[in-house]
């Protein structure tokens, strides 16, 4: 997007640099001279009316005020998902963008005397570099991220590289752009400005919205980058060669139109290979097992192992999920102990692999299970998908179970007081941005008044030992919103395996269930090993109640695998021993995680 320029003071002479000044004849003999104007405010020589050229000018300006977006957008999306903390990698990618874009304005005034022949470059440059840079940052998280060391941060090296450089060629365009659209018709600077701006604006608005409702949708990150760099590459050389030839030397024409040609043949070729590309990354993410892989209106599922043998893995968004040969140890624990009481009707957020749900169709007396899940298509797979629906023992085939697509929050906001017995939060990591206000206390209280006066809350709070201050910043945020707590901590099984990620839309290590995500530095790596060496070895649980909770589990069969009473109190005793005291809660308005 174009930045803010100062117009010429009142009573100036008008230049046909615009507020940037002229900055050399335009007839200039060099590459990009004009090749033969007689001097700076000579008008270029169109092969149209100025009218009419002016019109091209300022749709040429929107278009690319539309791609510079979408290459900003596309930065923001793929960040947040390879590297997860939305807003961090927002404010990153807009930060250094906004910075260089400053940096490039200043750095394009030299140019100003070989507007034409610039700008053309410039814009060549600008859609190959935006039309790979989600190629090239998913390729260095495939390959390279998991051989730890300055590859280990690849991703975050490669967002900051593309951010400077995409902004830097961005504010470029700028003095050159007024140069151009003051050369077709010479007029008021600050007209100029104003007819620039708008072109802008309107650009950038249908960039923002094409991304999210037709690029991403429709054509996926990869594909969508490129059809934009391609449309990117086209427009500028249309504009010069089409408009501007005439201020171009021969050879100038050709060196444009040569490293176009190029530029639109590396950008078709890599869209022909992208759908390859994406399976051969994929494969050096999850293995060579995939067998699954769908993006769904919500993330990307992908399935692996559950046949020769393999056990079943759940990756969501690039995290692994559930860990097949293991994962009984997390979900007995985050159910088991909840249903010690009344629990004819039970709530589960998240958990749309319908692995909590299986725990708890084990307990008799269950009447009623209501299952929120923001991403029906992945309660849709664990029903239909033979490996899943196995792991799960088929429990969305069970009457019982009411599945109600949407997001929690809203949900519980049109719930009546006092209808479940027994709430389990299933949820993404309350470090994942989406997922801070499901952590609230304004959440809680919702979920206090939802339970009945005797019903209980489990909430997996995240890995005790490896962020134990967002972990007990949950415990607090439940006492604040009225409900008595008892933390607990459970061990994974494997001594090499870690927790995984919790929830649908979490920051996940290598797990045998979900738990929330890594504490900072981390972050899981693409190669599954790296990154079970990384991440935290166990989960962290509160039972929240209005009274003071027992820990234990349901003394009713079936009784558990895993937990017994007196591990139970061993874990409390490990949880407890780890205690923040003193942290304030976390709001909607003052979020702490």
């Amino acid at each position: 997007m174009i930045e803010p320029h100062v117009p010429a003071p009142p009573g100036s002479p008008p230049s046909w640099g615009g507020p940037c000044g002229s900055g050399g004849p335009s007839g200039s003999s060099g590459p990009g001279g004009s090749g033969g104007s007689s001097g700076p405010e000579a008008p270029a020589r169109l092969p149209v009316r100025p009218a009419v050229g002016r019109f091209l000018v300022l749709a040429g300006v929107f278009v690319c005020a539309a791609c510079g977006l979408v290459y900003e957008l596309e930065l923001v999306a793929l960040a947040s998902y390879l590297i997860g903390d939305s807003v961090t990698q927002a404010s990153v990618v807009l930060s250094v963008m906004v910075f260089a874009m400053g940096i490039g304005s200043l750095a394009a005034k030299r140019l100003r005397g070989l507007a034409a022949a610039g700008f053309g470059a410039l814009e060549a440059v600008l859609a190959l570099v935006g039309g790979s840079s989600a190629m090239v940052l998913y390729a260095v998280f495939a390959w390279t991220g998991g051989w730890g060391g300055l590859w280990a941060d690849g991703p975050r090296v490669l967002l900051v590289a593309f951010s400077l450089a995409i902004g830097v060629l961005i504010g470029a365009e700028v003095p050159l752009l007024m140069e151009l659209i003051q050369r077709v018709r010479r007029q008021d600077p600050g007209g100029a400005v104003a007819d620039l701006f708008a072109a802008d604006y309107v650009g950038a608005l249908v960039g923002g919205l094409a991304f999210p409702f037709v690029l991403l949708p429709f054509l996926g990150q990869l594909t969508g980058a490129l059809l934009t760099g391609t449309v990117n590459a086209v427009v500028g050389a249309a504009l010069v060669l089409g408009l501007f030839r005439r201020d171009l030397t021969r050879r100038a024409r050709w060196l444009l139109l040569t490293a176009n040609a190029v530029v639109l043949a590396l950008l078709a070729t890599a869209t022909v290979l992208a759908d390859d590309f994406e399976r051969a990354a994929r494969q050096a993410v999850y293995g060579q097992d995939v067998r699954v892989a769908v993006r769904t209106d919500v993330q990307e599922v992908v399935l692996t192992g559950d046949a020769d043998g393999r056990p079943l893995d759940l990756f969501l968004d690039g995290r692994l999920r559930v860990r097949g040969s293991d994962e009984r140890r997390y979900h007995e624990a985050l159910v088991h102990p909840a249903m010690n009481g009344p629990h004819a009707r039970v709530l589960v957020l998240g958990g749309g692999d319908g692995l909590a749900v299986r725990e708890v169709l084990r307990h008799p007396g269950v009447r009623r299970v209501d299952v929120v899940e923001l991403d029906p298509q992945l309660a849709r797979l664990a029903r239909q998908d033979p490996g899943l629906s196995t792991l799960n023992e088929h429990a969305y085939g069970d009457a019982r179970v009411h599945v109600a697509p949407g997001d929690a929050f809203h949900r519980l906001r049109s719930t009546p007081s006092a209808t479940y017995d027994v709430v389990i939060s299933d949820l993404p990591d309350p470090s994942v941005t989406a997922s801070t206000k499901l952590y609230s206390q304004e959440f809680y209280g919702l979920l206090r008044r939802v339970l009945a006066p005797d019903g209980r809350l489990v909430v997996h709070a995240g890995p005790v030992l490896a962020a134990p201050r967002a972990f007990w910043t949950v415990d607090a945020t439940l006492r604040a919103a009225g409900l008595r707590t008892v933390a607990y901590r459970v061990a994974a099984d494997d001594p090499g395996a870690a927790a995984s990620d919790n929830g649908s839309a979490s920051d996940a290590g290598t797990a045998s269930g979900p738990a929330p995500g890594p504490a900072p530095g981390l972050e899981p790596e693409p190669d599954r090993a790296t990154a079970a060496l990384r991440a935290p070895r166990g989960w962290g649980f509160l039972l929240a109640a209005r009274t003071a909770p027992t820990l234990r589990p349901d003394p009713a069969p079936p009784r558990p695998r895993t937990l017994t009473p007196d591990s139970l109190a061993r874990d409390a005793r490990d949880a407890a021993r780890t205690r923040i005291p003193g942290l304030p809660p976390s709001t909607l308005v003052h979020p702490r995680y």
